[in-house]
């Protein structure tokens, strides 16, 4: 990155709202504490409509299956039905843009 181009966010939280403002679509992959915390701010953003919605593809349904029980933070009644909605698992590159296509009705 050229120099010009190089920011410096003092503040954390800056940081991930001047990328995710600019952002179309969010790919998640497995990973520890900083995922987790990106991806579950963005849900949160979203979800209290600070954000638009936006396509959040999460990578390797395997992973994110074993390690995240979604379905059961539904039954528990911690997050809503339609938040199950806010995210898309994907395996593949072609998958992911294949959701980002449907959801800005961009067709072909």
């Amino acid at each position: 990155v050229t120099p010009e181009l190089s920011f410096q966010f003092h503040y954390f939280a800056l940081r991930k709202m001047h990328f995710l403002l600019r952002a179309r679509a969010v790919a998640v992959f497995p990973g520890g504490f900083g995922t987790f915390d990106e991806f579950f701010e963005l849900l949160t953003l979203i979800q209290t409509g600070k954000m638009e919605p936006m396509p959040i593809l999460l990578f390797g349904k395997t992973f994110w299956d074993r390690v995240v029980n979604f379905e059961e933070l539904m039954l528990e009644g911690v997050i809503s039905p339609k938040d199950l909605d806010l995210f898309t698992p994907v395996e593949t590159a072609e998958d992911a843009w294949r959701e980002i296509t449907a959801f800005y009705n961009l067709g072909g």
